[in-house]
């Protein structure tokens, strides 16, 4: 059997095509030489990590592990920046800031893996509910990728100028996290970052390859509440009352007219009703309907025409059916569409071709889920995530030839391939940091 370093360089060597050692002059190279001998910590908190999953804002717990690897590791550690938020800032004479960024929160799915480190634990929500919790995005390993690339910066300060910021974000899944660690004073009470770096696991692609969009690569999105009245009564005298199922009815259809008839056809949008409710009995006509929509965009004047919209036909069909009271939209929750800087993402790809080889890296397609990531960028930083490939090679390989759907982010069967997506993931983030800080 290889030994576990020989093994990782060979499948370097796979990666890239050429020898590590084959560009001598390359910071990224002679500084991850340290992660053979890292890994088996690494995997140690990975497995740990997933196993004690906490929600949204109930980070306490993993938001101290993160704070502890950090201060021995000689960073200057602040925590509860808005909620559990962690800061790591780690000093190394004059030369750029690059903040990394980690989220650490976890959903209330219930595991199915089957693993043997499967996470069991349940926790109470924000609405008095026990729920199973389980780190189906993959948290735990960007918060292990994120304490691996801390680790390798920090016992080699004399391959890199400049400050490193490391961000522990919590409530990421609520998509406020990001915006309360800024309303905190992230960026006032800390240095102000020259530049942002975050990866995230990617369910459609192959452990080992890595994944780039520039410019827009995630949605906008709005959760919308939306309540519509109507007159009460018995189902046998319909005559009697002003039936807000019928007009809720008509509503979801008319919503569709937005995306197909109202907005530009070369403009991304989707208007999705993801609940409704109303009544209580088959013979009673009720007197209000509840709906919740999601709403994903791209161009802020694509959002708000949208979100006019809704509101605007919500009026609209209300006065049609003649209700008694004009209805209710609220939008309860929203984060910012993900900008990757073009240039910062160019020299980021350049720098990671070199280590992992063209061969494994990917321009891919924006996607219409959400990040608040956003938030960073929209403050004025120049922002870059990357996506990591998590799929077993040869299971992506037979799910391309098949057509089978993978397993996907959420989805309580969702598992890395741990050894291939952590080394890559450890590998891109700390290429990319190295890239943009300053050399000696």
């Amino acid at each position: 059997m290889l030994r576990r370093s020989a093994w990782w360089t060979l499948t370097l060597l796979a990666l890239s095509g050429s020898s590590l050692a084959a560009e001598p002059g390359g910071t990224a190279p002679r500084v991850l030489q340290g992660l053979d001998g890292l890994y088996p910590e690494l995997d140690a908190l990975y497995r740990d990590l997933h196993q004690t999953p906490e929600l949204s804002t109930q980070e306490e717990k993993t938001a101290a592990k993160m704070a502890e690897r950090l201060r021995a590791l000689g960073f200057e550690v602040t925590q509860k920046v808005g909620g559990h938020g962690v800061v790591g800032i780690l000093r190394n004479g004059k030369g750029p800031t690059v903040m990394l960024r980690t989220d650490m929160d976890a959903l209330p799915v219930e595991e199915k893996t089957g693993l043997p480190y499967a996470s069991k634990v349940t926790a109470v929500d924000p609405g008095g509910q026990t729920v199973p919790v389980m780190h189906a995005c993959g948290h735990d390993m960007h918060m292990t990728v994120w304490t691996g690339v801390a680790t390798l910066l920090a016992k080699n300060k004399e391959r890199w100028r400049g400050t490193v910021m490391m961000v522990g974000q919590p409530a990421e899944e609520r998509g406020d996290g990001a915006r309360k660690m800024l309303e905190a004073g992230l960026f006032k009470r800390f240095p102000k970052p020259d530049f942002a770096l975050a990866v995230h696991n990617s369910s459609t692609a192959a452990a080992g390859t890595v994944e780039y969009v520039s410019g827009f690569a995630l949605a906008n999105v709005d959760s919308v509440d939306v309540t519509l009245y109507g007159k009460g009564g018995h189902g046998a005298y319909p005559h009697t009352t002003v039936d807000p199922i019928l007009l809720a009815a008509r509503y979801v259809v008319a919503l569709q007219t937005i995306v197909s008839r109202e907005k530009n056809p070369l403009e991304p949008a989707v208007v999705t009703v993801g609940s409704i409710h109303g009544g209580t009995k088959h013979n009673i006509i009720p007197d209000e309907v509840k709906l919740q929509l999601t709403v994903r965009t791209y161009k802020p004047e694509v959002r708000k025409q949208v979100l006019d919209a809704i509101e605007r036909i919500a009026k609209g069909e209300s006065q049609v059916a003649g209700s008694p009271r004009a209805p209710e939209v609220a939008i309860t929750e929203g984060t910012p569409a993900t900008y990757n800087d073009p240039e910062l993402m160019k020299r980021v790809v350049a720098a990671l071709t070199r280590v992992l080889g063209a061969q494994n890296l990917k321009e891919g397609n924006p996607v219409m889920g959400g990040e608040d990531f956003s938030e960073y960028g929209r403050a004025g930083v120049p922002a870059a995530m990357l996506w990591i490939g998590t799929v077993e090679p040869g299971k992506h390989q037979q799910a391309q030839k098949s057509g089978a759907t993978l397993p996907s982010l959420h989805s309580g069967i969702f598992a890395p391939d741990r050894e291939r997506t952590l080394r890559t993931g450890v590998t891109t983030l700390t290429t990319a940091a190295l890239e943009v800080l300053g050399q000696p």
